[in-house]
């Protein structure tokens, strides 16, 4: 992929931006574990939608959604569908209950929710699996980026990538701060919103608002080239879509990273108009998505540049391609590249962060070292976070015929397999306990797992439950699982569920 070639106005403005990130970092850093990953103290309920829509817009947003719509047209209306609707799931069902429970992490909640040691860890173990599998996909997009930027092979990028994602938490300390997640969210939305609109406004459609004034090019592109864009499932089944969407909405109410969000919050009330507010904040960016995409296969068609679907680089980097076949000023793709960049990294780092708070206050201080003081936790988090990052680094290396989007996507599926039926039950059914809570966590597992190590041998698996999709039918079995062995064993402590009648179903708003 490498031209040998660097870009070096573009460079410049990444360069300055980032050194914009790491002076608000290095004003905030964190020094204890209880703020190690997870951020307090916000100043209003939009700074906390600005710091969930800061730690949703990963690589897979910025970059791999375009590139799924440039691939798949309306199928991958899916992600935009179940990533937003995961967010109402949240409102709806968990997001003041979960700030009830005022625990820390996803495995403390199991924990206390199911008065099981055995269960916080299986879920730290799961969470710090995510965690995982969500920042290869942001390793990718970074890789890509740095590639582009410094005209070098996809591998070196990888490590230079993952380099540069740890030197730049190592000397800005924690990103989860709202002042630099608010900071955030606005170079993000510029960097994506402004050189959309410019595209627009080249190509003669309505500018201001273009999320609304791209459907003249898609007519356009239908009459003009015959490529029809909207038509609903020309790759892929009602079936896959309606499996791909439940399962990132699933995956979604059950991200560790997300739901961190809301064990913080000063009030209930806070909560959820923290989501709400995070929720336009990212349907923004999502509006924006399929007008790139549109855009770049009509400036293509335009300059017979050959369409290749089996270019999945080039597909994730579709944004880039627009603005450059699009004549575009440089600095506008230097915009781009810094905000994807911006993307990629605030989520990986978030993600790393959480999955080493996971190890450093839920497996480090009960497994490994008890009595662990509170700068021996810390410690163990950022070593912990330099392993998660090697880890990372060494599967993004991986020769792979997947998009950002779809790696990320198996983070989703694993996160709605196994937290979301554990957060759900144990918020609404005072029945469920550590039990049947052990043992669906680890059945979600099995389903998530199941179409990458049995698919090839047998195929019904990856048509009943595809890698990308399985919470669809994984995450409904799983939650049946946990309640027949609940029903079959001994109840939970009446303690518990004195709590939940009491402290987190009948109390007053905050």
């Amino acid at each position: 992929m490498g031209s040998a070639t660097v870009q070096l106005l573009p460079l410049a403005i990444v360069i300055g931006l980032f050194s914009l990130f790491i002076i608000s970092g290095l004003r905030t850093r964190k020094r204890q574990v209880s703020e190690y990953g997870f951020a307090g103290g916000y100043t209003s309920r939009v700074g906390i939608g600005a710091a969930i829509a800061t730690n949703w817009m990963s690589a897979a947003s910025f970059l791999g959604l375009a590139g799924m719509f440039y691939l798949k047209g309306y199928f991958a209306m899916a992600f935009v569908v179940g990533w937003t609707g995961g967010y109402v799931l949240l409102l709806v069902l968990m997001a003041s209950q979960i700030r009830r429970f005022g625990q820390y992490t996803a495995p403390d909640f199991v924990a206390f929710r199911y008065e099981s040691e055995v269960a916080r860890t299986l879920a730290a173990v799961i969470a710090i699996a995510i965690s995982v599998i969500y920042s290869v996909a942001q390793f990718k997009g970074i890789a890509l980026l740095v590639s582009w930027l410094f005209g070098i092979d996809y591998a070196p990028a990888v490590i230079l990538g993952a380099s540069l994602v740890v030197s730049f938490v190592l000397i800005s300390g924690t990103l989860g701060v709202a002042r630099n997640q608010k900071l955030q969210y606005f170079v993000l939305i510029i960097a994506f919103i402004v050189p959309l609109m410019l595209l627009t406004r080249k190509l003669g459609y309505f500018w201001l608002l273009p999320q609304f004034g791209y459907g003249a090019a898609i007519v356009d592109l239908q009459q003009q080239f015959g490529f029809v864009w909207p038509k609903p499932f020309a790759d892929g089944s009602p079936f896959a879509w309606f499996a791909l969407c439940f399962t990132l909405m699933f995956g979604t109410a059950g991200l560790p990273h997300v739901l961190s969000r809301f064990y913080m919050v000063p009030g209930i009330r806070d909560a959820r108009w923290g989501l709400v507010w995070g929720l336009f904040f990212i349907a923004l960016i999502y509006w924006s998505a399929p007008a790139y995409a549109v855009l770049a296969r009509l400036f293509e068609a335009a300059g017979g540049i050959p369409y290749k679907p089996s270019d999945l680089a080039s597909a994730d980097l579709v944004i880039l391609s627009a603005a450059t076949n699009g004549g575009l000023p440089v600095w506008v793709t230097g915009l781009l590249v810094a905000g994807g960049m911006s993307a990629a990294f605030s989520t990986v780092a978030g993600l790393m962060l959480t999955g080493a708070a996971s190890f450093s206050y839920d497996i480090y201080p009960r497994l490994i070292r008890p009595g662990a003081s509170e700068s021996d936790k810390v410690y163990a988090a950022k070593a912990f976070f330099l392993v998660l990052a090697l880890g990372a680094m060494l599967l993004a290396l991986q020769p792979t015929r997947m998009m950002i989007a779809e790696i990320a996507a198996l983070a989703f599926a694993l996160a709605g397999n196994t937290i979301f039926p554990a957060f759900l039950l144990g918020i609404w059914w005072g029945r469920a306990n550590s039990t049947g809570v052990i043992t669906g966590m680890l059945v979600g597992v099995c389903i998530t797992s199941a179409p990458l190590l049995l698919g090839t041998s047998v195929p019904i698996i990856t048509t009943l439950l595809p890698a990308t999709s399985s919470a669809f039918l994984g995450a409904p079995l799983v939650i049946v699982i946990i309640m027949l062995v609940s029903t079959l064993t001994a109840p939970p402590s009446q303690k518990i569920r004195s709590f939940l009648n009491h402290q987190v179903h009948d109390c007053e708003e905050e």
